[in-house]
């Protein structure tokens, strides 16, 4: 399948929630089933990788993605929860993999000028995540290079938890930065995504929401999706 095109996050919809589905909820021995469930809705695919260090998970890998992009033309957003020594060589590998857009950590500050400079030689968009308890202005000084900037609002790396109570105040900070900056960039949460807080985090700013079991586990994935689309 061919990339998007150059500009796809420009062409994103600003009046209704970005839709974007994290693999790592989907059925991974009927990976390309549940592929095919989801492509009538998603906008972005949302892919973790973390490497049993920087995180305590082992997820995924680049011929996941590879496959992914085989599979549909849909964006491939690659999360990346990987330590500093080996977060370069990440990036390329995920690059060539087909990723589209690829997030570092705010927590990777030492070579974060590196991989952003790194991202942006191969064309991809870049984004950036913050854990919990990082303080939102930390992503400060790398804002003017981002596309996407993504809030935790769990520990990382784990799944089935609940929502840290400061995440709404948090998106909303962000969202003042970002206003403040002047351009777009995707404003997003992750974790602890909920029937009961999507809408709390609608209302922080958050224009995307990275969905898991939400939408992998919906009986009704139509009536899911068209409650979504309507916040």
């Amino acid at each position: 399948m061919p990339r998007p095109a150059p500009g796809w996050i420009d062409r994103l919809p600003t009046d209704r929630l970005i839709a974007e589905f994290s693999m790592w909820s989907a059925d991974l021995i009927r990976l390309a089933d549940d592929l095919a469930r989801i492509a009538p809705f998603a906008d972005i695919l949302h892919i973790d990788v973390a490497d049993g260090h920087f995180a305590p998970a082992l997820l995924f890998f680049p011929d996941l993605v590879a496959r992914l992009r085989d599979a549909c033309d849909i964006p491939i957003h690659v999360h990346l929860m990987t330590a500093d020594s080996v977060l370069l060589s990440q990036i390329d590998q995920f690059a060539e993999a087909g990723a589209d857009l690829i997030s570092i950590h705010a927590e990777n500050a030492p070579v974060a000028v590196a991989a952003l400079d790194r991202i942006a030689g191969l064309g991809v968009a870049a984004g950036m995540v913050l854990r919990v308890n990082t303080p939102v202005g930390e992503v400060t000084p790398f804002l003017h290079r981002l596309d996407m900037l993504t809030l935790l609002g769990t520990a990382i790396g784990v799944k089935g938890q609940g929502l840290d109570p400061k995440a709404c105040d948090r998106l909303k900070e962000a969202a003042g930065l970002i206003e403040a900056g002047g351009r777009r960039v995707v404003l997003a949460a992750d974790g602890g995504i909920r029937e009961a807080t999507v809408p709390v985090l609608r209302s922080a700013g958050a224009e995307t929401v990275v969905l898991g079991s939400l939408a992998f586990g919906a009986a009704d994935l139509d009536k899911r999706m068209e409650w979504l689309r309507g916040l």
